[in-house]
C-alpha cells in the first residue's frame, strides 16, 4: 500500500465531502478513490468515513486521524519547498574541504569572494592534506593536487596548476651568491620540510636517476609559513608552493632562483559527488572555482 497516497487521497475526500469530488481533483476514478480509504482502514482496524447515498461523515477514530493526516501534508509540502528553494538559489552550509596551503592561498580568499555575492550560503572550510571521503565525512566540494584516481562517484573539474618556486632573500643571495645551474647547489644552504624524505625532496628538472637536492637540510621545520619566514629572514634556498611566496616575489622580499629546475606543476581539481541535479550551492561554487582560481594557480 502506497500509505502517501492513501493520506492524499483520503485528505482530499473528507475536505472535499465526496469520493467523487476527490477522484476529479486527484485524477483518478472514484472507485480507486474508495480503493484507496478501504486499504487505510484495513491498515489501521477502523472505520474513518460513514458512508451512504447522499451524504459521508467521519467516525470518531477519520475525525483523529483527518487531523493528524492534515498535518504530515503540511509538513511534506513544506519540507519540498525547502529543496525547492535550495534549488531555486545558493543558500545554506556549504562544507567544503582542501589541501592546506591551497586552501588558505587560494580558496578561503575566493570562499570569501563567493560568499559575498551569495549570502545565504554559509563557508565551512576544512583544511587537511589528507585525502577526505566526501560522502562518509558530509563535504560537499574537495579540492585537491595531483593525481585523482578513479572514484566514478566524483565529478572533478580542473581550476589551475600547482606550481613551486626556489627562491631566496636578497640579503641570502648576496652572501652566498645566485645559483646559475644545478651544480652550484652544492655550495648552497637549503632549507627543508620535515616530511621529505630521500624520496619526495627537491625533484629539480635536470637532477637523473634518484639524485635528490639537498644530502642534508640546514634548516628543518613542519610548516610552510615558518619555512618562508627562514627564508625571509635569509636562512637558504626556498622550494614552496609558488602562491605561498607570490607576494614575497612581487615584492622583492624574496629572488626567483632555478626557475627552469622547478618540479613541474601539478594539476588542481574541485570535485563533488556524482548528483544529477546539484544543489545551486555546490554547482555555483564549482563555477566560480574554475572561473577565478587560474588566475591564482597559473
Amino acid at each position: 500500500m502506497d500509505r502517501l497516497r492513501s493520506l492524499e487521497v483520503f485528505v482530499s475526500a473528507v475536505e472535499r465531502g465526496s469520493f467523487s469530488a476527490a477522484a476529479r481533483e486527484l485524477d483518478l476514478s472514484p472507485v480507486m478513490v474508495g480503493k484507496y480509504v478501504r486499504q487505510l482502514e484495513t491498515h489501521l482496524g477502523a472505520q474513518l468515513l460513514q458512508r451512504n447515498t447522499r451524504v459521508q461523515s467521519l467516525t470518531d477514530a477519520g475525525r483523529r486521524f483527518y487531523e493528524e493526516s492534515r498535518k504530515v501534508l503540511e509538513q511534506l509540502a513544506l519540507a519540498e519547498a525547502s529543496v525547492e528553494s535550495l534549488r531555486a538559489e545558493p543558500r545554506g552550509r556549504l562544507r567544503i574541504t582542501a589541501a592546506t596551503t591551497v586552501g588558505a592561498c587560494v580558496i578561503a580568499p575566493l570562499a570569501a569572494e563567493y560568499q559575498n555575492a551569495h549570502p545565504q550560503v554559509r563557508i565551512d572550510l576544512d583544511l587537511s592534506n589528507s585525502v577526505v571521503d566526501l560522502v562518509d565525512e558530509g563535504f560537499d566540494v574537495a579540492v585537491r593536487i595531483g593525481d585523482l584516481g578513479a572514484d566514478l562517484n566524483l565529478v572533478a573539474r580542473p581550476i589551475g596548476q600547482y606550481r613551486m618556486a626556489i627562491c631566496a632573500s636578497p640579503d641570502y643571495l648576496a652572501r652566498h651568491g645566485t645559483p646559475r645551474t644545478l651544480d652550484d647547489l652544492a655550495a648552497h644552504r637549503c632549507i627543508g620540510h620535515s616530511i621529505w624524505d630521500r624520496r619526495n625532496g627537491w625533484r629539480l628538472a635536470g637532477l637523473a636517476g634518484e639524485n635528490r637536492w639537498p644530502e642534508d637540510t640546514t634548516f628543518l621545520c613542519n610548516d610552510g609559513l615558518a619555512l618562508r619566514q627562514a627564508a625571509l629572514y635569509g636562512a637558504g634556498l626556498l622550494l614552496q608552493p609558488a602562491i605561498l611566496v607570490a607576494d614575497d616575489l612581487a615584492a622583492g622580499r624574496l629572488v626567483s632562483v632555478l626557475q627552469e629546475a622547478t618540479p613541474v606543476g601539478r594539476p588542481v581539481h574541485a570535485l563533488y559527488r556524482q548528483d544529477r541535479q546539484p544543489l545551486p550551492k555546490i554547482r555555483s561554487f564549482v563555477r566560480f572555482l574554475e572561473e577565478r582560481a587560474k588566475a591564482w594557480l597559473e
